[in-house]
C-alpha cells in the first residue's frame, strides 16, 4: 500500500542558503534525508510553485515548499506477525531483548522472518524511519539488549551518540580456556580476503577496541564481562579468536571443539549439543534523545547459557574433589 504525503512550510531564516534537503530534513524531522532526496529526484517538491530536481539547490528564507508524494511499503520491508520481547517502550524509543535465531536485517535466505519485518507489524510507521529504527546489530546466534528509534530524529541523535562512543554497550561471553586476567584488544578488523562471510583481524581493517575483564574462571573456560569501544561487524567473536580465546559454540571463529582431559560426559555432550556463541548483550546505557536523562537497562542471561556455565562449573568442581 502507497500512503500519501503532502507537506507544506515556509523556510525560516536559519535555514537560508542551506541545501533543500538538508533544510527539509530540519523542517520535517519525521522524514529521513535520504527520503527528501528521493523525492527531490522524483521532481515532487516545489519552490515557489516551481519543481526542484537538485538536492543541492540552496534555499532562500521566506520561500514556500510544497511537498506532494507517496510513499511506497518496498517488497523487502513487508511485515511479519513475530514476537517480540519489548522490555521497555516510549514515544521516542524501544528495548529489545533479541532471542537467538533471530535474524536482524532481511538479507539471502532471510526475507520476511528477520526483526525488520517484526517491528514493521509491530509499528507500522517505522516504515518512515531508516533501518526501521534499527540502530545497531547484532549476530543472528547472539542474545539481548538492542535499542530501536521510532522516530527519526532520535534515530539521527541516536547513530551519531552511537559513533561518538556515547551509548555503553556490555557483554556477557563463554570462551575457551583458563584466562588469567582481563585487559583490552586493540586489533583492526576488516573482511576476510578469501572467506567473505567472516571478519579477520588485519592491519588495513578498522580500528576496534574491545575491553574485557573475568567475571568467574572454570578449569577450561572463562566467564568474561565485555565492552565495546568500537563496533565491528562479528567484533566480540574476532577479537577474542585473535587471542585465542574463542566464544564457545562459535562455529564461524571457534575451530574445532576442545576439551579439557578428564571431563565427565555430560558436560561434554552440554558443549557438543551448544549450537550458538554463548554471547549475551546484557546492559545497554545511553542518554534519551529527547529528556537527555541517563537511561540503563540489564538483561539476564539466557537459560541455554546458564546451562552451559551449570555444566562447566561442575567440571571444576568434579575436578577438585579428584
Amino acid at each position: 500500500m502507497a500512503e500519501q504525503v503532502k507537506l507544506y512550510a515556509i523556510i525560516p531564516k536559519l535555514e537560508l542558503g542551506k541545501r533543500l534537503d538538508q533544510a527539509l530534513t530540519k523542517l520535517f524531522p519525521q522524514y529521513s534525508r535520504s527520503c527528501f532526496q528521493r523525492w527531490i529526484e522524483k521532481r515532487c517538491i516545489t519552490v515557489n510553485g516551481v519543481i526542484i530536481d537538485k538536492a543541492k539547490y540552496k534555499v532562500f528564507s521566506g520561500a514556500i515548499i510544497n511537498i506532494n508524494t507517496t510513499i511506497e511499503e518496498k517488497k523487502c520491508l513487508e511485515a511479519s506477525d513475530i514476537p517480540l520481547n519489548i522490555i521497555y517502550e516510549d514515544e521516542h524509543l524501544l528495548l529489545i531483548n533479541k532471542p537467538s535465531r533471530l535474524v536482524v536485517h532481511p538479507g539471502a535466505g532471510h526475507i520476511n522472518d528477520t526483526m525488520l519485518n517484526a517491528l514493521l507489524y509491530y509499528l507500522p510507521t517505522l516504515i518512515l524511519v531508516p533501518r526501521a529504527g534499527i540502530v545497531h546489530r547484532l549476530d543472528k546466534d547472539t542474545t539481548g539488549l538492542m535499542v530501536i528509534a521510532k522516530t527519526v530524529s532520535s534515530y539521527n541523535y541516536l547513530v551519531a551518540a552511537l559513533k561518538s562512543r556515547m551509548i555503553t554497550r556490555e557483554y556477557e561471553a563463554i570462551v575457551v580456556g583458563c584466562m588469567t586476567s582481563g585487559g583490552k584488544v586493540n586489533a583492526p578488523i576488516g573482511r576476510h580476503a578469501t572467506q567473505r562471510t567472516k571478519m579477520t583481524v588485519h592491519p588495513m581493517g578498522k580500528p576496534a577496541i574491545t575491553h574485557y575483564r573475568i567475571i568467574q574462571r572454570f578449569r577450561g573456560h572463562t566467564w568474561l564481562r565485555l565492552q565495546l569501544e568500537t563496533g565491528r561487524t562479528h567484533q566480540i567473536r574476532v577479537h577474542m579468536s585473535h587471542i585465542s580465546h574463542p566464544v564457545v559454540g562459535d562455529s564461524l571463529y571457534a575451530g574445532r571443539l576442545r576439551l579439557p582431559k578428564g571431563m565427565p560426559e555430560y558436560v561434554i555432550a552440554v558443549l557438543r549439543t551448544f549450537n550458538r556463541q554463548a554471547l549475551h548483550a546484557t546492559m545497554l546505557r545511553l542518554r534519551h534523545p529527547i529528556s537527555g536523562m541517563i537511561m540503563e537497562w540489564r538483561s539476564c542471561l539466557p537459560g541455554d547459557i546458564l546451562e552451559l556455565i551449570n555444566a562447566i562449573q561442575s567440571d571444576t568442581d568434579h575436578t577438585a574433589v579428584k
